[in-house]
This record gives structure tokens, C-alpha cells and sequence, in this order.
């Protein structure tokens, strides 16, 4: 397997990382608004004692963020939000204003969420990717290689003949560590992203607090605007670890109760996402 300098799986350290002049900043990470229970005041105040910057990516909410807002917390903020697009991909936008990320949530996401408020909306990722097109954002694919079982990871996507390839060329960034992600599939995203000439980010997706800062994507900047900057001119290093399987285990057990009253929408989502694959695997066979 390749070795990329700038994607290193090891703990990090955000003292050591910010006096080399960089901000680190988990990218990737839920709380209560969407399915978590971690508060958001209690998360600033994690990545403010951890010195860390911080995305709240709620899945097709932007409450989190908003909260975020209100709090009197110093943390250096990217306003950003985790779509479920229809045909399977989650695409992680960051915005360079709130007030972008909410227009974009009230004109483009509220109306075409479904009963399930977690799980995929109504929009194929390249129309979510159109939409997006008239705000200053940075578009990442979350684990681009997709959890087992799962239609979730643009690759997945691409190799399953849900969506084209041409995808790629329509993203900024992969999310190259992800901590739910195993790290074959970490490795493979930085492969994709390298392939594609595509832009770095890492992040927990981390839904329990004591998660938080356990991958970072780190730049020299000073404010969110910079950070940004920097993923889009793939300038960022990305460090982390992947969560081991007990901690997967007990963050999958955490998360379980906030799915199960949309069970109905969920498996109608993913009911719809695998149909093309089901038809295309019966064509087959009629046709053999």
C-alpha cells in the first residue's frame, strides 16, 4: 500500500500540531440535532479544552451549528452539514458562512428530507452537487469507500454502477480517515483522492462525546475561510486513527435508539438506493 506524507494514522496531538503552526479540526462529528446525544455546548467545550477546531456535520440538519452559534465557547467553527444523498453517497459541505449554509439547508435540503430525518433525502448527489454550485462551499465525500453491507460511499457507489464516475471530478475533497471506517478503506480513499487530485479532510464522525478530536485535518489557518482555502488547494494533513471494534460496537448501540421510530422511512430509503442494482442483477441473469 502506498505511503502518503500527509495522511498519518497515529493519536493526535493538537499541541504539538499547533505549534508547527497548523489548526487541527475534527471535520466530521454529530451531536444531539441529528443522531447523538452529545450536546452541543458540551462538545465546544471538549474541542476548546483540547485546542481543536470543530464541524458539526448533523445528517440533513443544521440545528447543531445554529446552536453552536449562540454559545459564548471559543472554538474556531466551519459551518457544516452531512447530506444523505438518495442514490447512496454522504456528501459532507462546508460552508464559508452560516448564513450560506442555512440558505442552502431552507431552499435545497428541509423540503426534501424525508419522514426519517437521519437517513437519505430526496435528491441524487448529482443534484445535490448542482445545488450547491451557487454557494461558496467545499463539497467531501464522507468514507468514500462505504460501510459494510451499506450503499454509503460514492466508490461503493461508482463500483456498483449507481452513479458514474464523473462524480469525482464534481467533489473538492475525500475524506481520507474516517474513525468509523476500517483502515483498508481509509487507505483506499487515499488512494481515490490521489487518483483524482482530490483535496484531504479526516474526521471522527464521531457521535459520543469522548470521540471528538480523534482525527483531525489540520492547515495553516486562522480562520475557517483559510481552512477551507486550504482543502480546496490540497495543502492539509490529515491524522488520526480509526476507532477499534469495541468502541465501534458501543458507539453502534449509542446511535441504534434515535434510528429505530424511523425504522419504516430507513428501509424504504434503502430499499430505493439498492433497486437499480437488484434490476440490473435480475436483467443479467434473464438475459444469460
Amino acid at each position: 500500500m502506498r505511503y502518503y506524507k500527509d495522511i498519518i494514522f497515529e493519536k493526535p496531538l493538537p499541541e504539538t500540531i499547533r505549534r508547527l503552526g497548523l489548526l487541527p479540526a475534527d471535520l466530521h462529528f454529530h451531536t444531539r440535532y441529528s443522531d447523538s446525544a452529545t450536546r452541543v455546548r458540551d462538545a465546544l467545550k471538549l474541542a476548546a479544552r483540547r485546542g481543536i477546531g470543530l464541524a458539526i456535520t448533523d445528517h440533513n440538519q443544521v440545528g447543531g451549528v445554529v446552536d453552536a452559534g449562540r454559545q459564548k465557547i471559543r472554538v474556531p467553527l466551519i459551518p457544516g452539514i452531512e447530506v444523505s444523498a438518495n442514490d447512496g453517497p454522504h456528501i459532507l459541505l462546508y460552508f464559508y458562512s452560516t448564513a450560506d449554509l442555512l440558505d442552502f439547508y431552507r431552499h435545497h435540503i428541509e423540503k426534501n428530507r424525508r419522514n426519517g430525518p437521519f437517513t437519505a433525502i430526496r435528491l441524487d448527489t448529482p443534484d445535490i452537487l448542482d445545488r450547491r454550485e451557487d454557494y461558496a462551499c467545499i463539497a467531501a465525500e464522507a468514507h468514500p469507500c462505504g460501510y459494510a453491507f451499506l450503499n454509503r460511499g460514492v466508490q461503493r457507489c461508482v463500483a456498483g454502477r449507481c452513479i458514474g464516475e464523473e462524480v469525482f471530478s464534481r467533489l473538492d475533497a475525500l475524506e481520507v480517515i474516517c474513525g468509523g471506517m476500517a483502515r483498508s478503506h481509509n487507505q483506499k480513499a487515499a488512494g481515490l483522492a490521489a487518483a483524482h487530485g482530490l483535496g484531504r479532510t479526516g474526521g471522527t464522525d464521531g457521535h459520543l462525546l469522548h470521540e471528538l478530536g480523534g482525527v483531525v485535518t489540520c492547515a495553516g489557518a486562522d480562520t475557517a475561510e483559510e481552512f477551507l482555502d486550504a482543502v480546496r488547494a490540497r495543502t492539509t494533513v490529515v491524522i488520526g486513527r480509526e476507532r477499534p471494534l469495541v468502541e465501534k460496537a458501543v458507539m453502534g448501540t449509542a446511535v441504534l435508539p434515535h434510528h429505530l421510530p424511523y425504522a419504516v422511512p430507513i428501509l424504504q430509503a434503502r430499499w430505493e438506493q439498492n433497486l437499480p442494482r437488484i434490476k440490473r442483477f435480475v436483467q443479467a441473469h434473464l438475459n444469460g
